[in-house]
């Protein structure tokens, strides 16, 4: 029976996590085209949304936190799934959120949490959570420790979540550059 469930799994990753496009025309309009090629326009206008770029050619590798005053407010590196297809391009919305959660498919062998910080995007399981952006996942978009714990606290369920395997930077750029370089001056500020 065990088997059964993994094959079904995995052929319902397969069906439906591929031949989905979502591409960005601006910081809050998009395009999403489905399995039968549908084309659908997508405006977050006034919206909260977290865009993912999934870390693939033609694509950032990066997380953006979209404010619904349209500002990026916050923006960090990432990584997915190991294969092209087990990150599931998509809009999607946040289904619930776990604080300490250890995966029950690919659980760490000390028995440690091993995707702190869940906002879970998928009914298969797909989230955004705590993990090396230098690895690889089996899906779930990795986030640094940092950041994750500033997205998951101001991600509430039902926020948004964009994947795409297009760039998103030429649209963030502006933003990022203006709260980096605010960072910076604040933090030679307070050595001197």
């Amino acid at each position: 029976m065990k088997q059964i469930a993994i094959a079904f799994l995995l052929f319902s990753i397969s069906v439906f996590a591929q031949d989905r496009e979502l591409i960005p025309f601006s910081k809050t309009e998009f395009t999403y085209i489905d399995k039968a090629g549908n084309e659908k326009d997508i405006d977050m206008t006034g919206k909260d949304f977290i865009f993912v770029s999934v870390r693939e050619e033609e694509s950032d590798g990066r997380f953006y936190a979209v404010d619904r005053d349209g500002t990026v407010w916050l923006s960090g590196g990432i990584s997915s799934g190991e294969e092209i297809g087990f990150t599931p391009s998509g809009v999607w919305r946040v289904l619930y959120k776990k604080r300490f959660y250890t995966s029950k498919k690919y659980p760490e062998p000390d028995g440690s949490n091993n995707m702190d910080y869940s906002l879970f995007f998928t009914p298969w399981g797909h989230a955004l959570h705590k993990g090396s952006i230098n690895n690889t996942s089996h899906g779930c978009i990795h986030v640094e420790e940092n950041n994750i714990r500033r997205l998951f606290a101001w991600a509430g369920k039902g926020v948004p979540v964009l994947v795409s395997r297009h760039r998103y930077i030429h649209f963030a750029r502006p933003d990022l550059k203006r709260i980096y370089l605010t960072e910076k001056q604040y933090r030679r500020a307070r050595h001197r």
